[in-house]
């Protein structure tokens, strides 16, 4: 009995070595497994931030000695659209603009087995199949969120191409025309009355609007013509009886001619003659003109054309004032470029000399600030290459297609400017004037 107990009891001994041992050596490979499990995990780890850092490096920046993520988002070229590019990152960097677009629910174009489908365009198919607003939305939303470094805006451009034939095609467009273009598409497209109704009708038929209900262009006002809409009073004095003839003139921009004595000055630190400023161009659109025998005015009293003068006065002022210069124009055998450099102001731009009530206004209501400037590089507007510049939260940025860069001030205003954005200034500040 107890021999058999000791033979029992030594066999439960072993076993409890024998376990002993098997399960240290099972802790052991457990922790080994542990430490290459965790090395592995450290490694691809490691390797995914490494992917990450390389994918943002365009997007990290040297602010005051310290790295910054870059929100920004460059858009990118399907073909010479530089020029929409260019317009779409100034009119994002209009906030009052780009928020109310951004802020719109989306819009579901088509229903059934079509949804979210792209919609081709077809002989038989109208305007009501594609949203200008919509796509514009989409693009604005993509556009500053820091989640890529470039977006493409070809859902856009599809819709460009679909409601204005003339941008269809990857030929080089004037930027000006498609920014004006844009703007007279989104304004219609959100009065709900686009539907196939051609604009020229639309402003006939609004031809008796009063002044002050003709800045919405065709008589509904829509945040286009609220934050860009101003309007003009145009004089034209006929010469030989003296009778004055008023007329209001809505207007979404104002286009400036650069004067001709400073077209041959070429740069900022040419020295040959003084420098051309934007007051200068500025002064040139809203003086006494002579109209030449080419412009003569049909004279109510006189019954006939006669020679007249003519002035422009802005009687209404724009939250945003989008200012063109005019450098291309027609020889007789081709469109040429004015390369002058035009000085213009970063802050203080005053309006207030150029208005025709300039004593009904308060001391900071006529005050611009710049938000974004339209480059064209180039010597053409069939050729060359758009960039914009424009202010975010208090930093300068470049945009050049896919790629945006932080820049400084000093770098904006030697550009020379093709389309130029201020915005009125709503609080006060002493900053300089023109």
């Amino acid at each position: 009995m107890s021999s058999l107990c000791s033979s029992s009891l030594y066999r439960c001994d072993d076993f409890v070595v024998n376990d002993t041992k098997l399960g240290l050596v099972q802790k052991v490979r457990e922790h080994l497994q542990n430490l290459e499990n965790s090395a592995f995990t450290s490694d691809r780890h490691r390797k995914r931030k490494l992917l990450e850092n390389s994918s943002m490096n365009s997007k990290l920046l040297k602010v005051n000695g310290s790295t910054t993520a870059l929100c920004a988002t460059g858009l990118r070229n399907l073909g010479n659209t530089c020029f929409m590019n260019a317009i779409l990152q100034s009119l994002s960097n209009i906030q009052q603009f780009c928020c109310y677009f951004k802020e719109l629910p989306a819009v579901e174009l088509r229903n059934g087995k079509t949804a979210g489908r792209r919609t081709y365009h077809t002989r038989s198919q109208g305007d009501n199949n594609v949203s200008l607003v919509e796509e514009f939305r989409k693009t604005l939303c993509a556009l500053w969120q820091g989640s890529q470094t470039a977006f493409s805006p070809e859902s856009l451009f599809y819709v460009v191409w679909k409601i204005m034939p003339n941008f269809r095609g990857y030929q080089q467009q004037d930027a000006h025309e498609f920014m004006r273009y844009l703007l007279d598409h989104l304004h219609l497209e959100l009065q709900g009355g686009f539907n196939g109704v051609s604009r020229s009708v639309i402003l006939q038929e609004n031809s008796s609007l009063t002044a002050s209900s003709k800045c919405c262009i065709n008589g509904a006002s829509t945040v286009v013509t609220a934050i860009f809409g101003g309007i003009l009073q145009n004089e034209v004095n006929c010469l030989i009886c003296g009778t004055e003839s008023r007329k209001f003139d809505p207007f979404l921009d104002l286009s400036l001619d650069i004067p001709s004595q400073f077209r041959n000055k070429r740069t900022k630190n040419q020295e040959n003659g003084p420098m051309c400023t934007l007051r200068d161009c500025l002064r040139s659109f809203t003086d006494l003109e002579e109209l030449d025998e080419t412009e003569l005015y049909m004279c109510h009293k006189c019954k006939k054309k006669q020679k007249s003068t003519k002035k422009f006065w802005i009687q209404k002022l724009p939250k945003v004032l989008c200012l063109h210069l005019k450098r291309f124009h027609w020889t007789a055998y081709l469109r040429n470029k004015v390369d002058t450099y035009v000085e213009f102001p970063l802050r203080g731009l005053d309006m207030k000399c150029y208005l025709l009530e300039p004593e009904n206004s308060g001391p900071e209501s006529c005050l611009y600030d710049l938000a974004a400037v339209v480059v064209h590089h180039g010597s053409g507007v069939g050729s060359g290459h758009y960039t914009a510049y424009a202010a975010h939260e208090g930093r300068w940025f470049h945009f050049n297609d896919s790629t945006v860069t932080l820049t400084d001030e000093e770098t904006v205003v030697k550009a020379k400017a093709y389309i130029l954005f201020y915005v009125e200034r709503q609080a006060k500040s002493g900053s300089d004037k023109l």
